[in-house]
């Protein structure tokens, strides 16, 4: 599907690889950028970026968030696009939430964002387009 459709870009989330499988995740054409969960099952981002564009891989040290950063460098004095998936597991504790934040704010230093991903965010109220915190 990914040849198919032409796609520059493609974020997966939930990836659930890890390096006990023998099968290759390589796709002709793309450069493979991963990020497996660390000591349990499941999890884990990837990002398949057309092999033309001039990307740079940026390293985060916090294994607790599931995120993946890449520069993708701008042409003929265009801006650099930061580009992250992210993977929120439902039952996320406030305090890995929060390190989220910081290293969205660390990385997000380039005019250009792009931050797409599974957020699972229970309180967003699609009807009124909300999202407030509840009380527990």
């Amino acid at each position: 599907m990914v040849h198919q459709r032409n796609y520059d870009i493609v974020a997966i989330t939930e990836t659930w690889w890890d390096d006990s499988r023998s099968w290759s995740t390589a796709l002709d054409g793309y450069k493979l950028f991963r990020r497996d969960r660390k000591g349990r099952r499941g999890g884990g981002v990837a990002l398949y970026i057309r092999g033309v564009l001039d990307v740079i891989g940026i390293e985060t040290n916090d294994d607790e968030v599931e995120s993946l950063w890449v520069k993708i460098k701008g042409k003929a004095n265009k801006t650099d696009i930061l580009l992250g998936v992210c993977y929120r597991p439902p039952n996320q504790d406030e305090e890995v939430d929060n390190l989220f934040y910081k290293q969205l704010n660390n990385v997000s230093g380039s005019s250009a964002l792009v931050l797409v991903g599974d957020f699972n965010l229970p309180d967003i109220c699609w009807e009124l387009n909300t999202a407030e915190k509840t009380a527990i």
